[in-house]
């Protein structure tokens, strides 16, 4: 009896294993990132979570039991990457009281329909640069299908120096102020600088973010002066380098972005006052540039609405948000690598495609801008191997939109259909 149980548990078992299932997508037309080009009528063979053959023509199945999806009148191309969001945040005028009166389940669930909404308007991969932590347990959940989301790559907490522009402290009465440290993301001098790394990773992180000069929207008076000295971010870089994990840098000013660059940083966000040395350290070292401008633009915006931001927020955001895009319009101009990343949290997300409109505006082909989202990000992530194109062993994570892009940069804002890993989040109206 026992061996008869055990003969049926195994045969349950390898069939399990080697039967998954199928589905033909028939792409009317197929966006080739990697070759630059539109493919006319293919199909895509998805097996389980992976693209297992994309062929010519359409394809019929040979069984009437595989599901054909048709987007025979829908452009197709990999699920977009985002590669600086704050999932956990929606900036409003009482996000600084929040952090007083909000405890972690309050910021998770708020954080569920960011998570979704991020999802369906065709981000199948983020990188989360910045929270409390309660990131990483948005990250579980939507890894083990608790909750609908993007894949998620995060730092945990960003790491500041003291007074800095992540130091979560900032801005409180005295009695709050309290002296962070490490375990705080807030650090001083190289040994505190490794401890800090440290820490995070303890804490879940995949990825380093440091605030390498002052920022826009924290309570602190610098909005661009250096916050690292580069031997604090050569032992950043080195330590979280000891983990294989990559270190991004939050960077307005020249100065702050030249000592990350050559620290030896991953990626430098925002890059709003770059100058042209900095861009060509950056060719030479490889280091991309993840530009921001809807965020940039963004807070231009709101800082124009009385009683928005703190008023010692307020100039900042005045002066640097607008100049982001003209800053981008000369990096890519210039040859600097191009990673594709909104700062959303800082604005509505969803809204991430708005970015597409704003680099092609000043000059970047859409089609480069598509590759900036999906073969370059997957670069910067380092997975290119299975993320980042349409391609046999890569995982089926696919957006289907109305119109070509190319012709219509706007079609990108309404994504009509999402797969990811092979499931589908959004049906094809």
């Amino acid at each position: 009896m026992k061996k008869a149980l055990f003969i049926l548990l195994s045969f349950l078992f390898c069939s399990s294993s080697i039967i998954a299932q199928q589905s033909y997508l028939h792409c009317g037309q197929l966006i080739d990132v990697k070759k630059g080009k539109i493919l006319k009528e293919q199909t895509i063979i998805i097996e389980g979570n992976t693209i297992k053959e994309v062929r010519k023509g359409y394809a019929q199945p040979s069984s009437s039991s595989i599901e054909i999806i048709d987007l025979k009148d829908r452009t197709v191309m990999p699920g977009l990457m985002d590669m600086h969001i704050h999932i956990e945040t929606m900036f409003d005028k009482n996000v600084y009281l929040k952090r007083y009166t909000k405890n972690e389940a309050d910021v998770a669930l708020a954080a569920i329909p960011h998570c979704e909404v991020t999802l369906m308007a065709g981000f199948t991969t983020v990188r989360d640069l910045g929270g409390t932590g309660v990131n990483v347990s948005l990250q579980k959940a939507i890894a083990q299908g608790h909750i609908k989301g993007p894949r998620i790559y995060t730092a945990a907490k960003s790491i500041a120096i003291t007074g800095g522009h992540a130091d979560p402290t900032n801005g409180a009465k005295k009695d709050l102020l309290g002296y962070p440290g490490p375990e705080q993301g807030v650090c001083d001098g190289t040994d505190e600088c490794r401890k800090a790394v440290r820490q995070q990773v303890k804490n879940g992180a995949d990825w380093i973010k440091i605030t390498a000069t002052g920022g826009v929207l924290s309570l602190a008076r610098d909005g661009y002066r250096p916050q690292f000295t580069i031997e604090e971010i050569e032992a950043i870089v080195k330590t979280a380098a000891d983990f294989g994990i990559k270190v991004a840098a939050h960077a307005h000013g020249a100065e702050g972005m030249k000592r990350a660059v050559l620290g030896g940083v991953a990626s430098i966000e925002h890059g709003t006052m770059m100058t042209e040395e900095v861009m060509d350290i950056m060719k030479r070292k490889g280091t991309y540039y993840v530009p921001t401008i809807t965020a940039g633009r963004a807070v231009a915006d709101s800082s124009k609405i009385e009683g928005f931001y703190p008023e010692l927020v307020r100039p900042k955001a005045a002066a640097i948000g607008p100049k982001i895009q003209g800053t981008f319009a000369k990096a890519y101009k210039r040859g600097v690598k191009i990673a594709f990343g909104t700062d959303a949290g800082v604005f509505k997300h969803g809204k991430n495609a708005l970015e597409f409109i704003y680099m092609t505006e000043v000059g970047m082909p859409m089609m480069e801008a598509i590759q900036s989202a999906t073969v370059s990000t997957a670069d910067l992530l380092g997975v290119s191997d299975k993320l980042g194109s349409i391609e046999a062993g890569k995982l089926a994570d696919i957006i289907a939109v109305k119109d070509n892009p190319i012709e219509k940069v706007e079609t990108m804002l309404d994504v009509k259909f999402v797969m990811k890993d092979g499931v589908v989040y959004k049906e094809v109206d």
